[in-house]
C-alpha cells in the first residue's frame, strides 16, 4: 500500500482524477464557487532569525497569505488558508487561480479525490513547493465545509484525542530582540498561561547563543520547558559541539540544527545527542518527511499543513509519525494546527505565534500551559474587517 500520493503511479492518478463524482445517498451538494484572496499581512517589527544574521535572508516584514473560500450549492462556505514568508505569495495565488476552476460542480465531500484532481491540473510544476501550498488553502477550506456540515469542530471531525494541547511561544525569542527583551517576553508569555519558551539561536558566534540560552534558563527556572531553534545555520561539526554544550540546559529539543535537507547529518546528530532533535517545517511534501522518518533523523517532527499540501497530506503524515514513535510539534499557523495536533495519539506541542491574529475575529484560549481546541464548527475562523485593506489580489471563480 502506498504511503503518499507522491508515490502512486501516474496511471492511478489519472484514473482517480478522471472518475466522475458520484454523490453519496441523500447528498446533492456541489461546489458553486471559489473565492481566492492574496493578502499581505504587515508585521509590527522586522523579524530576524539566524538566516538574517548569517546574511542569507533579509529581515521579514510581512507574511503573504492565500485565503480560499469554497461555497457550495447548499449555501455552506468553508475558509482555508496557506501562507509564505519573504517570497512565494504571488506564485501561490497565481497557481490556485489557474487550477481552481476544475472543482466547479464537484462534490465537496470528496476531498482526497479533489486534492489529486488539483495536483493533476498543475502537474507540470510538481507535487511540492508553491504548487501544493496553493492547493493547501483549498484543501483546508474543503475540510472547513465538511466539518461545518457535520456541526463539528475540525478536530472532532478528524477524531480528537484531547480537548487542549501543550503550547510554547516562539515570537518573543527572535534574534533581533536584545536579551533583556527576550526575558521580558518570556515572563509575559508564561503569565499569559503559555507552557514553554523557544529561543532562536544559530548566530555566527555560538558563544552569544550559549549566553542567551543560559540567561533564559536562569530567568524562567528549571521547571519551564525550553527549546532552541538554529534555523538551519550550523554545519555538522558546530551542531555537534554546540549541541553537546546545550545538554546542560535540559532542552525539550534542538530545532533545525542543520540544513533541512541534510537527512544524514540530522540522523548522526540525533544518535549522538541526549537532547531530542526536531525538524521538518521547511519540507513541502510527505515524501520529504518520510526520508527523515526512515533515516531516524528526528525525534520530534514538525510538519506544516499549509506547506505540505493541506490537511489531506498532513493526516497521512501523522499516521507515519505515530508508527515511528515520534513526538509532534507542527510549525506556525496555530489557528489550524491546534485542531490537527489534537488528533495525534501522543501528547503534542503547538507553536504560539500571535502574528496572524489580526486576520481573524476569533482568538485561541490558553489555560495553564495549553491551547484549548476551539469547539466552533469547522476550523472556527472568520476573517476580520482589516483583511480588505491588506488584500492585493481577489478573484471569484464560479459556474
Amino acid at each position: 500500500m502506498s504511503i503518499d500520493d507522491d508515490v502512486i503511479s501516474a496511471e492511478q492518478h489519472r484514473r482517480r482524477a478522471d472518475q466522475p463524482s458520484t454523490p453519496a445517498p441523500g447528498t446533492s451538494d456541489r461546489i458553486h464557487s471559489l473565492r481566492l484572496r492574496s493578502v499581505r499581512l504587515p508585521l509590527p517589527t522586522p523579524i530576524s532569525d539566524a538566516k538574517v544574521l548569517t546574511g542569507r535572508q533579509r529581515p521579514m516584514t510581512e507574511v503573504a497569505m492565500l485565503f480560499a473560500e469554497v461555497t457550495t450549492t447548499d449555501g455552506i462556505t468553508g475558509l482555508g488558508f496557506s501562507y509564505s514568508k519573504r517570497a512565494g505569495g504571488p506564485a501561490q495565488f497565481a497557481h490556485a487561480r489557474e487550477v481552481a476552476p476544475v472543482l466547479i460542480g464537484e462534490d465537496p465531500n470528496d476531498i482526497a479525490r479533489l486534492w489529486t484532481k488539483l495536483v493533476w491540473a498543475g502537474a507540470s510544476v510538481g507535487r511540492s513547493g508553491a504548487s501544493t501550498q496553493a492547493i493547501a488553502a483549498i484543501d483546508n477550506a474543503l475540510y472547513d465545509v465538511k466539518a461545518k456540515r457535520a456541526g463539528l469542530s475540525l478536530a472532532k471531525l478528524l477524531g480528537a484525542h484531547r480537548e487542549s494541547v501543550r503550547c510554547y511561544n516562539t515570537s518573543g525569542g527572535f534574534l533581533h530582540t536584545p536579551i533583556e527583551g527576550v526575558l521580558e517576553n518570556a515572563s509575559a508569555s508564561l503569565a499569559r498561561g503559555i507552557g514553554g519558551i523557544k529561543l532562536k539561536v544559530g548566530q555566527p558566534d555560538p558563544a552569544i547563543d550559549l549566553a542567551r540560552v543560559a540567561a533564559v534558563r536562569e530567568h524562567v527556572g528549571a521547571g519551564v520547558p525550553l527549546m532552541v531553534d538554529a534555523n538551519q545555520q550550523w554545519d555538522r561539526a558546530t551542531a555537534l559541539r554546540v549541541g553537546r554544550t546545550l545538554e546542560e540546559f535540559d532542552l525539550v529539543w534542538i530545532e533545525e540544527p542543520l540544513d533541512a535537507y541534510d537527512v544524514t547529518g540530522h540522523a548522526r546528530l540525533a544518535a549522538a545527542l541526549d537532547t531530542p532533535v526536531a525538524s521538518g517545517e521547511m519540507l513541502t511534501s510527505v515524501r520529504e518527511h518520510v526520508e527523515l522518518i526512515t533515516a531516524g533523523a528526528v525525534d520530534t517532527i514538525q510538519p506544516d499543513a499549509p506547506r505540505i499540501g493541506g490537511i489531506t497530506q498532513f493526516m497521512k503524515l501523522l499516521v507515519l509519525a505515530d508508527e515511528a514513535g515520534l513526538a509532534l510539534a507542527p510549525h506556525f499557523a496555530m489557528e489550524l494546527h491546534v485542531h490537527l495536533a489534537a488528533t495525534y495519539p501522543s501528547e503534542p506541542w503547538v507553536e504560539h505565534f500571535e502574528w496572524l491574529e489580526p486576520l481573524f475575529e476569533e482568538r485561541i484560549e490558553i489555560v495553564e500551559g495549553r491551547m484549548v481546541v476551539p469547539n466552533r464548527p469547522g476550523i472556527g475562523l472568520t476573517l476580520s474587517d482589516k483583511v480588505p485593506g491588506w488584500t492585493v489580489g481577489d478573484v471569484t471563480i464560479d459556474e
